[in-house]
């Protein structure tokens, strides 16, 4: 009795029926010929009410389920399935609540469906997280209701369900084409031309239409009385590391993730394309101290352990420390090695104080530094302004522009490449700056 208590709910029909007996009542006091009226409509709704009872309850006619992936993607609309088996004979209206991680602090969340008798259906929704950990679901309610619609039952199923969401991996797949073949475009990647042949030999092939004339093998031409030209490929198993500042500057937000998740998504697709290329990738993560360290390794195995060390890196409230960075890199990377630093600098005066830093290590690596353009200023200095404030507004909104193009050009004088990027472009741009510096052959 207790259970069927807790699972009933009456529904609007039931409190617009009593509101109808009601008026009827009301207006019996002035005619008396309604007074009867109102007791056969009470009659009336108490019978369809225990109709209603009894076709709900009579055997459990509900099953549900909830289907997660085995992780989530961060950052992405993952989806996620309920399957639901409808056991009444009867069509029923179905309302599902399910009670979603309290990250997404989500409160208002429902289904909607109908079900004819005998009918399975699978619901789906979306979800995106816009940080990195374990998310717990908690019940999956169903109310279900006959044609009649006065009450409405509920059930429950899986209780508690827990799901880790990892670093972007659907986005890592969508670059992963890049490894495979170089001529397939795609909207915001470059194509790279090819300077020189710093290139490692393949093999010698027949000359055909299109083929460098420079590269024509001529003593394989005369013993096999036909053109024939050397074949180049990429140079492999180069290392590469990804640098990646967990300093309280990568905390800030943009549209819901913070810089260090930007960093992370971009680092996994970027190892990812890296790993197939046939390099070296390797993993540092700093900033007032050392983090995780993972050695550079062409294994192809090794991109479960860097999605796993991304999996826990964490902003660390405190000011970032390059000297310990060069430190780390002098003593532990033995090999010139291709070098991207996912920082961020806001001001020319907080880049002066760490260049003598990064140009040592720019001596002995190719050292690529990223950090992000101020999106929400660019559109603030894009408006037009209505008054003195909004001028004011605009006119510093311009400067960090300005500073931040003054910063590119520091380092760019001082032989380290850049890259400054919305955070909503930065795996596109890195996997671009990745491509062209292979291009160029300057590992």
């Amino acid at each position: 009795m207790i259970r069927l208590i807790k699972s009933l709910y009456f529904k609007r029909r039931f409190y617009y029926a009593l509101a109808v007996i009601a008026v009827v009542f009301l207006i019996s006091y002035w005619s008396a010929s309604f007074y009867g009226l109102a007791w056969i409509l009470i009659y009336l709704m108490g019978l369809l009410l225990l109709v209603d009872l009894r076709m709900l309850y009579a055997k459990a006619g509900l099953l549900a389920s909830r289907k997660l992936p085995e992780r989530l993607s961060n950052g992405d609309s993952n989806e996620i399935a309920i399957e639901i088996n409808n056991a009444y004979s009867f069509p029923i209206q179905l309302t599902v609540i399910d009670e979603l991680p309290i990250q997404f602090q989500r409160r208002d969340f429902h289904l909607e469906s109908n079900l004819s008798g005998k009918q399975a259906i699978r619901l789906n929704y979306l979800l995106r997280p816009v940080s990195r950990g374990e998310y717990s679901f908690g019940q999956l309610n169903c109310y279900s209701s006959s044609p009649i619609g006065l009450v409405s039952r509920r059930y429950k199923f899986d209780k508690e369900q827990g799901v880790k969401v990892y670093p972007s991996y659907i986005q890592m797949k969508q670059y992963d084409f890049l490894a495979m073949d170089n001529k397939v475009g795609m909207h915001g990647l470059k194509k790279i031309r090819r300077i020189g042949h710093t290139m490692e030999f393949e093999q010698i092939k027949e000359y055909v239409r299109g083929d460098d004339v420079r590269t024509v093998n001529w003593k394989a031409t005369a013993k096999q009385n036909q053109l024939m030209v050397n074949q180049y490929q990429d140079e492999k198993m180069q290392p590469i590391y990804s640098v990646i500042d967990t300093s309280r500057t990568m905390k800030m937000p943009f549209e819901g993730l913070s810089l260090l998740d930007y960093a992370i998504n971009s680092c996994l697709a970027f190892s990812n394309v890296g790993l197939k290329k046939g390099d070296k990738v390797g993993l540092v993560e700093f900033s007032s101290q050392l983090g995780a360290f993972l050695p550079a390794t062409a294994k192809k195995t090794y991109l479960n352990v860097i999605m796993d060390a991304l999996y826990r890196v964490d902003t660390a409230y405190t000011d970032t420390d390059y000297g310990l960075l060069q430190t780390i890199i002098k003593k532990r990377i033995n090999h010139r090695s291709l070098i991207f630093l996912y920082t961020n600098f806001e001001h020319p005066s907080s880049l002066e104080r760490q260049l003598p830093y990064l140009q040592a290590i720019a001596k002995r690596h190719v050292m690529v530094v990223i950090f992000f353009e101020n999106t929400e200023l660019q559109e603030l200095s894009m408006q037009e302004a209505q008054s003195g404030r909004e001028i004011v507004e605009q006119t510093i909104a311009r400067q960090f522009e300005h500073d931040k193009r003054l910063m590119v050009r520091t380092l760019q004088q001082r032989g380290i490449q850049t890259i400054l990027t919305a955070p909503s472009e930065l795996t596109v741009n890195t996997i671009n700056k990745y491509l062209e510096i292979k291009a160029r052959g300057l590992i």
